[in-house]
């Protein structure tokens, strides 16, 4: 066959063409499920599939759309009145001073922006150290350019914190990067600022490379946020990837930027238009007035706090089913593997109780046994509470082992 000449990454994974896929982001299957009336859980999309887009935002974005411009290319690096507006926000709430026009590069979404910060650094063979579960792309995208996933399993009764000794139990000669998402998903961990000092002197002392995700940073109820690259000794080497997505709800814009110190960020310069090519002239144009008044969020910031509070009271009452409280965000982490099989009882919810949720075997190492639970869809607080219910109806009814 064809597919035979294609890297080894390529050849073992299937786009839902010949076989069925159950990840909500391959292939169009999941999509076909909400015209079957299921209440879609498995998607990260706030308020999808519902209105998101604030009235200001939505006129620029006209604006951009009818103008001149639209049909052409803004440069690779990025809008300039873009960057300088994202050089004041990493400020104010990163604690990151940068030049806009030396340490930010846009991109056309953050998955692209994942792939594009890791991509310079690794090659065959090169190990990365992934705190896991989390995000399924991470793993992914090593696998892709020949590197070795090397994961290190986040335990619950630990808040899902990092603990440094199993970082050190991992390391190895050819280890060259640290890939972390955080706040993580999807367990929502915030990691505190102990983690975070361990993991600072671990990556600085082994000379290690840090990519962070920071795409879920935006919403957060255990404790403040550390931005990684703040702290002293690691800005030099770390790439921060940043998102329009989660927090603003402009998911389907397609608008993300990598931070990064310009001795990495000149590299990316030069080989952007190669690999990410230019962002949407007028999504750029769309994400300044976001940025120029961000106060919108603060309709998701109260619905995300208020479900998250809600899942946690409405599924810790559930029999053989733990959880902890979320931290960040609009996901939940639910452990039902005293009840069953994750990838049984996502098919279960589906038939039962008409919601397709994530199988946590898609989220690595620690995942089996665990469903992600997205809270973030629908407008409506309490038609999604009462999805929610219909799940915890459910669980209560499968059969005990």
């Amino acid at each position: 066959m064809i597919t035979d000449k294609m890297t080894a990454a390529f050849q073992k994974s299937s786009g839902g063409l010949f076989a069925e896929v159950e990840k909500a982001d391959v292939g169009d299957s999941y999509r076909q499920l909400q015209k079957q009336g299921v209440r879609l859980l498995g998607w990260a999309d706030p308020f999808m599939p519902d209105e998101a887009m604030p009235a200001h935002v939505r006129s620029a974005l006209l604006k951009a759309i009818s103008s001149p411009a639209a049909t052409h290319y803004t440069a690779p690096v990025g809008n300039g009145e873009l960057k300088i507006a994202l050089a004041e926000k990493l400020l104010r709430v990163n604690h990151l001073k940068v030049d806009p026009f030396r340490n930010i590069l846009i991109t056309p979404g953050s998955d692209s922006g994942l792939y594009y910060a890791i991509l310079p650094f690794i090659n065959p063979g090169d190990e990365v150290l992934i705190p896991s579960p989390s995000y399924p792309n991470n793993f992914t995208d090593i696998e892709m350019m020949s590197g070795k996933v090397v994961p290190i399993e986040l335990k619950a009764e630990n808040g899902y914190q990092l603990d440094i000794r199993e970082f050190k139990k991992k390391l190895s000669p050819r280890t060259k990067m640290v890939l972390l998402t955080h706040p993580n998903n999807p367990t929502t961990t915030i990691y505190n600022k102990q983690s975070l000092s361990d993991l600072r002197d671990f990556v600085v002392e082994n000379d290690l490379v840090l990519v962070v995700d920071q795409a879920f940073e935006d919403f957060c109820y255990a404790r403040e946020l550390i931005t990684p690259a703040s702290l002293p000794g690691l800005f030099e080497r770390t790439v921060s990837v940043f998102s329009f997505s989660k927090g603003m709800g402009l998911s389907g814009l397609r608008i993300a930027y990598l931070v990064a110190p310009d001795t990495i960020m000149d590299k990316l310069y030069a080989n952007a238009v190669a690999v990410i090519g230019a962002t949407s002239t007028s999504a750029q144009l769309a994400a300044i007035a976001a940025l120029k008044d961000p106060s919108f969020m603060e309709v998701f910031a109260s619905a995300f706090a208020y479900r998250a509070k809600k899942a946690y009271e409405i599924f810790s009452t559930v029999p053989k089913v733990k959880l902890l409280q979320p931290e960040s965000g609009f996901l939940c982490w639910l452990d039902v593997s005293q009840l069953a099989d994750s990838s049984e009882m996502v098919s279960y919810l589906l038939k039962e109780a008409k919601v397709s949720v994530n199988d946590g075997k898609n989220y690595g190492l620690g995942g089996e046994g665990h469903l992600r639970i997205v809270l973030g869809v629908y407008r409506d607080d309490e038609k999604l509470i009462g999805i929610l219910e219909d799940i915890k109806k459910a669980l209560c009814a499968y059969p005990s082992k």
